[in-house]
């Protein structure tokens, strides 16, 4: 029966991909051709069906439609259009998508969706007039969508391991951080440890009345403590098979392991995107937000755009650079100066200025294949002085 409904699907696939209005406009193309111009799609992805709208050079709207969204309807589709500008959104399926565009000859334009206001605002919003506004957009200007490049397949593979990986300490700390509530409710308390070692025999001095419940969530702890080992595992064979020779550059910098080496290489995957190191801090969400207008130019939050993970280990990498464990370094010094200038607000303030500098930092490093010397600044200031 389950082979018959998967049948069913792809039949029902196919008539969306080969329907008359595909037909109709595909005629239209064919009277166009000889000449130099150049259509524009908007495709609106959908979880299960992606609607598109096509623009000829003029702007004018000559087709408009629904495509099954799974891989080979997409190519056939996209097969027998002439070269185009296919224009995206970023979302779940923009990766596999954006590949498959330009593995069947066109442009592809991946809009990143915090900038595209006049779809995610619009009080006319809905799939077909979302799939026409991309492409009148990435008509007139594609750096009004502010493009972003997805990361290779291969890449995208490597940074889901990474992945995983959090998402399995997430849920080791919630499961701990349940039992610490429950025996509290019974006037106890758990052992100080770390999770990575809470198993079982931590249960042996809780209330007998909820022993056996903790036991339970417990043991789920101790499997997910292997199940994140063997992911270090894997990660670490991952990174000494095709990215150490990067990693390696920045784990010079006390404080950044490989962990964090790993998801900065795979998350920037290519360093030569950036003209500038100092573009990575905005990069990953660092950079305060901005609102000047006239004379007016308040202090801000950083923006927290980018990938949410890298940044939250960027930021632990700098409180540890800041800790009393942290060695003394110029990163340390500039931090502890801007920490001094106030109380809890200041420190916090200067955690994010270090992992703002950390990320410029560690991009050079990357770049340059320079060796990282810790006292740079300070060497300096002595040679000057003497």
């Amino acid at each position: 029966m389950k082979n018959n409904s998967n049948s069913k699907k792809q039949a029902r696939g196919s008539e969306e991909w080969t329907s008359p209005k595909l037909a109709a406009l595909q005629e239209a193309w064919r009277q166009k051709q000889g000449t130099e111009e150049k259509l524009t799609i908007g495709l609106d992805l959908g979880d299960r069906q992606s609607n598109y709208g096509v623009l000829d050079q003029s702007g004018e709207v000559i087709g408009r439609g629904q495509v099954v969204t799974q891989s080979q309807p997409l190519e056939v589709w996209l097969g027998q259009m002439p070269p185009s500008r296919v224009v995206i959104e970023v979302g779940t399926h923009s990766p596999w998508v954006s590949r498959l565009v330009k593995q069947t000859g066109h442009e592809v334009v991946v809009a990143n969706a915090r900038r595209v206001k006049l779809i995610s605002e619009s009080s006319r919003k809905n799939d077909r007039v979302d799939a026409e506004m991309l492409a009148r957009l990435g008509r007139v200007d594609v750096q009004l969508l502010s493009p972003i490049q997805h990361r290779s397949k291969q890449g995208q593979a490597d940074l889901i391991g990474v992945r995983v990986r959090a998402e399995l300490v997430e849920l080791r700390t919630s499961a701990v951080n349940a039992v610490r509530g429950f025996v509290k409710s019974f006037g106890q308390r758990m052992p100080k440890c770390d999770a990575g070692v809470m198993n079982r025999s931590h249960a042996k001095e809780v209330d007998e009345a909820i022993r056996g419940e903790m036991e339970l969530v417990l043991e789920v702890v101790e499997k997910l403590n292997e199940v994140i080992a063997k992911a270090d595992g894997e990660l670490k064979k991952v990174n000494a098979e095709r990215y150490e020779k990067e990693t390696a550059k920045l784990e010079q910098v006390t404080g950044v392991g490989t962990l964090t080496a790993l998801t900065y290489v795979l998350t920037l995957e290519d360093a030569g995107r950036f003209r500038r190191s100092r573009d990575v801090g905005s990069y990953v969400g660092l950079r305060p937000k901005s609102s000047q207008s006239g004379e007016r130019d308040p202090e801000m939050r950083i923006s927290k755009e980018g990938d949410v993970y890298l940044r939250k280990l960027l930021v632990q990498c700098a409180q540890y650079i800041l800790s009393k464990r942290g060695p003394d370094t110029d990163l340390k010094q500039w931090g502890l100066r801007i920490a001094s200038k106030g109380k809890k607000k200041a420190k916090r303030r200067a955690v994010v200025a270090v992992a703002r500098k950390l990320s410029v930092l560690l991009h050079r490093l990357w770049v340059s294949g320079e060796v990282y010397e810790p006292l740079r600044q300070r060497q300096r200031q002595h040679t000057v002085a003497a």
